[in-house]
């Protein structure tokens, strides 16, 4: 027996899930709904890493809402400044009552007679709480939150500091006046190096290779001028339509001109550091720019921690560890009192959560994204995914309007349920992402494919996203829309002797 009812259910209060809760209270205002949070608190990403100078990697005007305008001075923001801004709004837009906390979704079942979603969770008691939902909207992020990616560094037993990854940051660690070396080149490490610079006795950034760095003021002079002349909405929409623009001028441009656009980043490095700084060595990427994301560096402190010595970078690869450091393949030794892992992530497909569509088990490795947020053969359900060239909350707004339209769509034909089928053949697969950061390569066996036509392509574009998720017909020929109780079992477009999904009645299709 369920413990309640819902017209959906949103799993994760952190950044995408308040703001699908917003979505639906603006727009759907008629539909009753709950968030299954895994944790204590609202937040997510922001209210789970505590790592020293945890910020955010994205403007503020484009990580913000679009209804929401972000009103402090710095558009790169520090972390409890973000969570702030996620509870305010849900707070203020009486979204916290809805969230049930302490629940970790594991299961979802779907019935085809029932039109409907049975969801499990586990509670902070160790007890299961189990909802039915008629739409299932999953905003748990795309990271394993119980554990980050740690490589099983040769003798690690061995080391008898402090080992530590920044997904686990230890409350009241003191690094005060200790050797620190932090593993990793991208942006956690970025962020922590600077930081842990100012009362450290020394921090070392090792990487096996280079990053892109580009340092940009954490101030955005004018959105702070524009902010103090408009009302706060209109100056907020003028720099964030600024920053999409802009953002998407410069990652097209390095796209086409690749060799161009690394030496151009490259010299700005140079043009920050220290006269006859190692710049080939530990600047210089092996790759092109947007084969991997750009890390940003606010007001240039990394490269100010490097010029004044609080702070060094060696790159080298691990020998070993030590009982007081770590030994380099180059035959150097760094010693460490403690150490940082900051190695990344793991990524998982919907909270890791498993999945059953009229008893048959879904693996995410066999369906299709559809729009970068539904999946073939999966009805009723869509999953929150950002952009890795922009920020993320851009598609998580459109992936919520975009459930709003369907879910009104639906109500409005008097139909109970849809998923997008893959009846086209010559549809041809690609990788979830075409981008070869470690922690993407390692988990993409895992994900869903995307096509290489619409609507099943994966864009990495807000301007065609839009265009997609805001204006396309709902009805589109590839969603397929039912009547509860249809179909006996849902089974794969591509299944051998699949029936026409709606059968025995037919498959329902109505102009919008």
């Amino acid at each position: 027996m369920a413990d309640q009812h819902f017209d959906v259910l949103i799993v994760g209060a952190g950044l995408s899930g308040i703001g699908a809760a917003w979505h639906l209270t603006k727009r759907c205002p008629g539909k009753t709904y709950a968030i299954l949070e895994g944790r204590a608190a609202i937040g997510g990403t922001w209210d789970l890493f505590r790592y020293p100078g945890i910020r955010s990697d994205s403007d503020m005007y484009t990580l913000g809402y679009a209804f929401k305008p972000w009103r402090e001075a710095k558009a790169i923001a520090d972390g409890p400044s973000i969570l702030k801004y996620v509870r305010d709004t849900a707070r203020d837009n009486d979204i916290d009552r809805h969230i049930r906390f302490d629940h970790w979704v594991q299961k979802a079942s779907w019935s085809s007679a029932d039109a409907a979603w049975t969801v499990e969770a586990r509670t902070g008691d160790g007890s299961i709480a189990r909802f039915t939902c008629n739409f299932l909207l999953m905003a748990s992020g795309y990271y394993r939150y119980s554990a980050g990616y740690t490589p099983d560094f040769p003798g690690l037993e061995a080391y008898k500091g402090s080992f530590i990854h920044p997904q686990h940051w230890p409350e009241g660690l003191d690094y005060a006046g200790k050797r620190v070396v932090v593993i990793g080149s991208g942006a956690t490490a970025v962020t922590l190096v600077p930081e842990m610079a100012k009362t450290a006795a020394h921090v070392t950034m090792l990487q096996r290779s280079p990053t892109y760095m580009v340092s940009r003021p954490a101030e955005d002079a004018m959105a702070n001028w524009l902010r103090s002349k408009l009302p706060a909405q209109l100056a907020y929409q003028i720099v964030r339509w600024r920053n999409v623009l802009l953002g998407m001028f410069f990652f097209n441009q390095f796209r086409k001109n690749p060799q161009k656009a690394k030496q151009q980043l490259i010299e700005m490095v140079r043009g920050q550091l220290n006269p006859g700084y190692d710049v080939e060595t530990h600047f210089t990427p092996r790759y092109n720019p947007w084969d991997q994301r750009l890390c940003l560096v606010p007001d240039a402190d990394m490269f100010k921690a490097l010029n004044n010595g609080s702070a060094s970078i060696v790159t080298d690869q691990i020998e070993r560890f030590t009982a007081d450091g770590i030994a380099l393949k180059s035959g150097e030794t760094l010693p460490a009192d403690i150490v940082v892992s900051a190695t990344g992530l793991k990524l998982v497909v919907a909270g890791e959560l498993e999945v059953s569509v009229d008893g048959r088990a879904i693996r995410w490795a066999d369906t299709m994204s559809y729009k970068g947020m539904m999946f073939s053969d999966v009805p009723n359900f869509a999953a929150v995914f950002g952009y890795t060239n922009a920020s993320w909350t851009l598609k998580a707004d459109l992936t919520s309007e975009f459930v709003c339209r369907l879910l009104n769509y639906m109500q409005a034909k008097r139909l109970d349920y849809c998923a997008p089928r893959r009846t086209d053949p010559t549809v041809g697969e690609l990788p979830w992402l075409d981008f070869n950061s470690g922690y993407v390569q390692r988990a993409m066996d895992e994900f869903p494919r995307q096509g290489d036509r619409k609507p099943w392509k994966l864009y990495q574009n807000y301007l065609l996203d839009m265009l997609s998720l805001r204006f396309s017909k709902i009805d589109d020929g590839v969603l397929t829309f039912a009547h509860k109780g249809a179909i006996a079992a849902m089974v794969p477009a591509n299944a051998p002797d699949a029936p026409v999904w709606g059968e025995p009645a037919p498959a329902v299709h109505a102009a919008e």
